[in-house]
């Protein structure tokens, strides 16, 4: 069995070892958060010098483990692990939702599992990490509860650099697919199509969707189901609530805009799905819907559809804005105004878009997902957004094209998809 390196996250666990907070890693289901903590992490902290006895890991999913999903039981667990030692001790509790469904705390929900490991963290000698699924422990839910108490370390399916380095094909092969069957760590040690197919097939279904509809007690719902279907269909197209309800209508289904606002709502808590606001960079200001919406993974997107409607402009353009949420960009939507005259002399206006503005603390770069330049004409279209731009940031077209990284005249930096992917430094070059 190989290992896939989570180097990116694991580097974060340690940066945040012992710093008086629980370390709550979150993330969509089957992305590799219990790998990373129970795996990885683990042994790291053993190479380290901490024993084994030092680590005390609890798996709530685990039947064996069930007397634990009872809090009280739980906490006495651990108390009685870590009581009257001055070793430092290591806390891994993993499916921590688990621990908040017992029948008797049901109605404390969250404040419960707050209350256990807030009592832990007056302990010098203990350092925290939970993880937990969807269904009952979404990052938001937990955070609140901390109050400022909790570090997230946010982990997400395998970047394209990850999926080859376990992946024997060549880079082109490879990229093809990581485009139709995504990041999911799974996918990684599957061979065959149909295998991998049935699998995204399944998961979706029964456990992100399953997920959802458990969370929010909406049982069935073909709202839901419908939504999904559009919102996989419309990737990277600008589109809003209020268009989303004409969808709905040519389906015959009975909804309105805040239902389908809300239900957003849900698949991005979730972390199915992922929201791009438009940016006026010029006026320095957001602007209201329309959207975008991008997949978390491509493969779970292509699955829902049925594996049609594979368009390569669309699947790059949202592992482009994976890869950027991956680095810790914040990634908007960029708009420009555009100026002119009509046949009668009248004054126009018109937006254009910049695929990405990504920005992380003072740095900034603009970015263009252009699947191909073949010619002058493309090359001025592509970058005509950019030209707009007045600012001294750094302007990048990402292309399919097989290209080496070349600088155009007016110093734009034009480089393949591949290279941007899996160069970590990429913006920087």
């Amino acid at each position: 069995m190989f290992e896939i390196k989570r180097d990116h996250y694991l580097n974060q666990l340690k940066r945040k070892m012992g710093n008086g907070m629980v370390k709550i890693i979150t993330g969509i289901r089957r992305c590799g958060k219990s790998y990373l903590l129970f795996h990885l992490f683990q042994q790291y902290l053993l190479q380290i010098g901490i024993r084994q006895e030092q680590i005390i890991a609890l798996s709530l999913d685990d039947e064996e483990n069930k007397e634990y999903r009872n809090p009280s039981n739980l906490f006495g667990y651990l108390k009685s692990k870590i009581a009257n030692n001055e070793e430092t001790f290591c806390v891994f509790l993993d499916e921590a939702q688990l621990a908040i469904t017992d029948e008797e705390y049901k109605e404390k929900g969250m404040i419960a599992l707050y209350g256990i490991l807030n009592s832990l963290l007056r302990h010098d000698n203990v350092d925290i990490y939970i993880t937990g699924s969807n269904s009952k422990f979404l990052s938001s839910d937990i955070l609140t509860e901390f109050r400022g108490r909790g570090n997230e370390i946010r982990v997400h399916p395998l970047s394209f650099a990850e999926f080859m380095s376990v992946d024997s094909k060549n880079l082109y092969t490879g990229y093809r697919d990581y485009s139709l069957y995504g990041g999911l760590p799974q996918i990684a040690t599957m061979k065959s199509p149909e295998e991998k197919t049935a699998y995204l097939t399944n998961v979706f279904r029964n456990v992100y969707l399953k997920d959802i509809l458990e969370k929010h007690n909406l049982r069935t719902d073909i709202v839901m189901d419908a939504l999904v279907d559009i919102l996989a269909s419309d990737i990277a197209c600008l589109t809003s609530p209020a268009k989303l309800v004409n969808s709905f209508v040519s389906r015959s289904i009975k909804t309105n805009a805040n239902t389908i606002a809300t239900y957003v709502d849900y698949l991005i808590d979730a972390f199915i799905i992922s929201k791009a606001q438009r940016f006026d960079i010029k006026g320095k200001r957001y602007i209201g819907s329309p959207f975008k919406y991008y997949f978390e993974d491509m493969g779970l997107r292509n699955a829902r559809i049925n594996f049609r409607q594979i368009e390569p402009t669309h699947a790059m353009e949202n592992i482009l804005y994976n890869e950027l949420i991956i680095r810790g960009f914040n990634v908007d939507i960029g708009i420009v105004v555009k100026y002119g005259k009509n046949s009668n002399g009248k004054n126009t206006h018109s937006h254009l878009e910049v695929d990405f503005v990504c920005n992380k603390g003072s740095q900034r770069y603009y970015i263009q997902s252009a699947y191909s330049i073949p010619d002058a004409d493309k090359m001025k279209q592509e970058q005509e957004s950019l030209d707009r731009i007045d600012d001294s940031f750094k302007k990048i077209l990402v292309v399919q094209d097989n290209v080496a990284p070349w600088h155009n005249e007016k110093g734009y930096l034009i480089m393949n998809i591949l290279d941007f992917l899996l160069d970590p430094d990429s913006l920087s070059r």
